[in-house]
């Protein structure tokens, strides 16, 4: 079977991608705000550096938890793909993968903390290292149609 046109995807199931993944991302680090300020470690399960991690220097930055900004940030992406299925406004779109690559580069380094740094690793915390991951690709395949197409209806 050959294809004649080359694969296209639309803005809006790109938008639910974001919605859905950023939301599943906010829950999880509302989760780890509120056990902070609750002052309770939360439980894990399989590994046991869920308190290491979470109660580490690394897990403030001036006083606010990262927790707190990973809450915030998975919030920011969840309401600017709200407003990009409301307004069907690329600019929303847009910025919302730009977003993407500032989470990503965070939870890298998050990672790269918990492995090298800290010496234990929070599950939590990895949970969300992957949906930034899937923020980060997702909006990759924005930037990507973006350049490739550059009609109305696909980015």
């Amino acid at each position: 079977m050959t294809f004649n046109k080359p694969f296209k995807i639309s803005n809006n199931l790109l938008a639910i991608i974001f919605l859905i993944v950023s939301f599943v991302g906010f829950l999880d680090a509302t989760y780890l705000t509120i056990e902070h300020y609750r002052g309770v470690i939360p439980p894990c399960t399989i590994l046991a550096g869920c308190g290491n991690v979470t109660t580490s220097k690394f897990a403030l930055i001036a006083g606010v938890p990262v927790a707190l900004l990973g809450a915030i940030y998975y919030l920011s992406i969840f309401i600017l793909s709200v407003l990009y299925l409301d307004c069907k406004k690329k600019s929303f779109l847009q910025l919302t993968a730009k977003l993407t690559i500032i989470g990503f580069l965070a939870s890298a380094y998050f990672v790269y903390l918990q492995l090298f740094v800290i010496g234990y690793i929070c599950l939590y915390c990895m949970f969300s290292a992957a949906t930034s991951t899937l923020l980060f690709i997702n909006g990759y395949i924005v930037f990507l149609f973006n350049k490739v197409y550059k009609t109305n209806s696909l980015l």
